[in-house]
């Protein structure tokens, strides 16, 4: 399986959340709501989830092995810092006069 796509949804600058992003593997199958983490002092996935009646949260889909989680932990992540570069040398909105 081969990851053909990762678009970067969304960026924030609070908080531990730094992305959200959508993944599409094999031109066929797209993750929506793939997070991306910086907590101690390193960058992280987290897929998506959803709560369970007891206050749990379970994942929807996630990797099977460690070998594919740190490929695809590595792909987001790097695509994230290409997002942030992107939107650093964007030109800043100019306020609107009214």
């Amino acid at each position: 399986m081969q990851i053909t796509d990762i678009k970067i949804r969304k960026l924030f600058d609070e908080g531990p959340m730094k992305a959200i992003a959508s993944i599409t593997f094999d031109h066929q199958l797209a993750v929506h709501d793939v997070k991306v983490i910086y907590a101690r002092e390193k960058y992280f996935i987290v897929m998506p989830s959803r709560k369970n009646p007891d206050e749990t949260y379970r994942d929807i889909a996630h990797p099977i092995n460690a070998q594919f989680r740190a490929t695809l932990e590595n792909a987001v992540v790097e695509a994230y810092f290409k997002e942030l570069e992107l939107a650093a040398q964007a030109p800043a909105e100019e306020p609107v006069a009214f």
